[in-house]
């Protein structure tokens, strides 16, 4: 591809994302923001420190303005960078067009930078978790994101390899098999925290994961579809089009007459 068409790609990924941003903006105020509340209450309802400093932020404009802000940019970012990743994927993962390479881009992100790390390190509200293992169960999270991640362009590459060999089909098992065992090594090796409360209700627990998952299977379902209908439009040749004495032309060639 050339500059002209990286950049367009580039600029049609970010509003894609800003997009997709906006649907799971909604799915993350209506169903994860109660949770939050509710975990926030119960979090003060248990506290014995009732003299806590000045909020700096307010839970109104956290809830509003600032959940929109980081959902909106972090839309737009992802946007991008998948943008950039379906310009060096697209004829080299195999004879797909632009919508369906789009598709795999958005399913393979959702799993490696999110499921897969979600399965080991699960998201929390408020009142769950030490407060002093914070900075270590962040840096495990990355990390486990950065492997998933790592070892999925590993495991492409290697079916790759073995498709001339395998075929696709046996291939992709193989790959597929040898990223779940990697996967399952890193599970077993790297910790694991139990910091959930006994007097935590488990109900409001699984919620809150559950509408987190909501929201990044609504943003990389949006992002797919936005941007495979994008890539397509610009990517896919048009037809043809009927002329007046019956017959058929391009539009390129109607475009030079």
């Amino acid at each position: 591809m050339n500059s002209k068409s990286v950049r367009a790609l580039l600029v049609r990924g970010m509003l894609a994302g800003l997009a997709a941003g906006a649907l799971a903006l909604a799915v993350a105020y209506f169903l994860g923001e109660s949770r939050v509340d509710a975990a926030i209450a119960l979090e003060e309802a248990h506290s014995h420190d009732h003299g806590g400093g000045e909020e700096l932020v307010s839970r109104t404009m956290q809830s509003t303005a600032g959940l929109a802000t980081g959902v909106l940019v972090f839309g737009v970012a992802i946007g991008g960078i998948a943008a950039l990743v379906f310009c060096y994927a697209l004829g080299r993962i195999g004879r797909f067009g632009p919508r369906a390479t789009a598709a795999l881009i958005a399913f393979g992100a959702l799993l490696t930078v999110y499921v897969v790390p979600f399965l080991k390190y699960p998201a929390n509200p408020p009142a769950v978790g030490n407060p002093d293992t914070i900075g270590q169960r962040t840096t495990l999270f990355f990390l486990m994101v950065a492997l998933s991640v790592l070892l999925a362009v590993a495991a492409v590459i290697f079916g790759k390899r073995l498709a001339p060999r395998l075929g696709n089909w046996n291939a992709s098992i193989a790959a597929s098999a040898a990223y779940v065992l990697v996967i399952g090594l890193a599970y077993g090796f790297l910790p694991s925290f139990n910091e959930v409360g006994k007097d935590f209700p488990a109900s409001l627990l699984w919620e809150f994961r559950l509408a987190t998952l909501a929201v990044q299977v609504t943003l990389w379902t949006t992002f797919g579809l936005v941007f495979g209908y994008l890539t397509e439009r610009l990517l896919v040749p048009k037809t043809g089009t009927v002329t007046s004495e019956g017959g058929t032309t391009s539009h390129a060639a109607a475009a030079a007459s």
